[in-house]
């Protein structure tokens, strides 16, 4: 039949006429439906149609500096972002979810104490269940990783996986972050906000993922390839990816949690790379951030020796240029002061009476990361 088109409804397949009137609005082609039933039934999932084409030409009319005057030190630049996401309001939250400054009173009240809680064997039984559901959640993460996907897109299937599992997305609403996890480009260091950059050939991303599951937190991240990437990139995801299992190897009941740092910068410096130094590994439990603090770079003033039932975090920055950073003026975003790449590796260890135990390892790979599976597929 002439003009006519096939119903966009999976499963329909009946020519169609009538198309969508947001769609015409947008100079959207296409959005064909048979019906208004069609069109109702297909609502949830065309209406995403509209939100993305929105946000294109948000950032097409606009196209400039969102901070007049403001010079950034590398190549990328700021998107759109959408809309703070909706948690169900059957999960459990913590208490800074629902604070309009995102105020987390109970981690604030111990703020500065040295003092590092030892967890019991059910404390730490419900970590490991937390973590791993952290780690699901990245996996997924991962999989969605490709040239053309906006940042957004991947918060909005984070959210949706954690939603998934009844687990509240720890960075959401925290001091006011804006998104369910971070996603550091190239040389964002850490605290990426998601917004609608598409990601290109070349990049590497940075995803970190936290979540709140029966009262507690699980925090892990990993750096990824996109596309094609350069060798420097290359050298500098591993030289990441070893520091921190480097310092894992030495995590044992009776180590200063300072001496962690003399292994991550040794390593880092012997391969051309520095550490930053203006974020470290925390204490992470009930509270999100907490006792003790675990700085990367040698030579440091951390207090604290490592005692089974300890729990915390190891989370190497690694910098192809300067170990020093700057803050865009949305005050999360970290970048390198030179504008040379950074990349990172996250997990959350629980000290055992040996060594450790890591709750956000992939089980089945090993303590294996998900860049040396791109990079044996590109070698095959």
């Amino acid at each position: 039949m002439s003009g006519a088109r096939i119903c966009e409804t999976d499963g329909c397949g009946k020519e169609s006429r009538l198309q969508c009137p947001t769609c015409i609005k947008l100079s959207i082609d296409g959005s064909y439906f048979c019906s208004q039933d069609c069109f109702k039934a297909n609502w949830a999932v065309h209406k995403a149609v509209h939100k993305k084409q929105r946000m294109k030409d948000h950032m097409a009319k606009e196209n400039a500096n969102p901070w007049p005057g403001y010079v950034y030190s590398g190549p990328l630049r700021p998107h759109i972002v959408s809309p703070k996401r909706e948690v169900l309001p059957e999960i459990d939250k913590p208490d800074y979810a629902s604070d309009v400054k995102g105020y987390p009173a109970s981690e604030m009240a111990v703020r500065g104490s040295t003092q590092i809680k030892v967890l019991s064997s059910e404390e730490i039984e419900i970590l490991r269940e937390t973590c791993r559901l952290g780690r699901e959640v990245l996996d997924i993460a991962y999989s969605a990783v490709k040239v053309g996907v906006t940042t957004d897109e991947i918060d909005q299937i984070v959210h949706d996986a954690c939603m998934e599992r009844n687990c509240y997305p720890s960075p959401l609403n925290y001091h006011q972050f804006p998104k369910s996890c971070c996603t550091s480009v190239n040389e964002v260091i850490c605290h990426g906000i998601p917004d609608g950059r598409p990601l290109e050939d070349g990049d590497i991303v940075n995803i970190d993922i936290t979540v709140y599951y029966k009262g507690f937190h699980g925090d892990l991240n990993e750096t990824f390839f996109v596309g094609k990437v350069d060798e420097g990139s290359k050298n500098l995801v591993k030289v990441a990816y070893d520091c921190l299992m480097q310092a894992i190897d030495e995590v044992r009941p009776g180590v200063r949690y300072r001496e962690l740092g003399n292994t991550i910068m040794k390593h880092a410096q012997t391969n051309g790379c520095s550490v930053v130094r203006t974020y470290c590994g925390h204490g992470i439990h009930r509270l999100f951030h907490t006792a003790p603090n675990v700085p990367h770079y040698a030579k440091n003033k951390a207090i604290g020796v490592m005692k089974p039932g300890h729990v915390f975090t190891i989370e190497p920055m690694i910098s192809a240029g300067t170990w020093k950073d700057r803050t865009w003026p949305d005050n999360w975003t970290a970048v390198t002061e030179d504008g040379k790449r950074s990349a990172q590796f996250e997990h959350t260890l629980v000290v055992t009476e040996t060594g450790c135990e890591i709750l956000t390892i992939r089980p089945e790979q090993n303590r294996r990361g998900h860049f040396l599976d791109q990079l044996d597929k590109e070698n095959a």
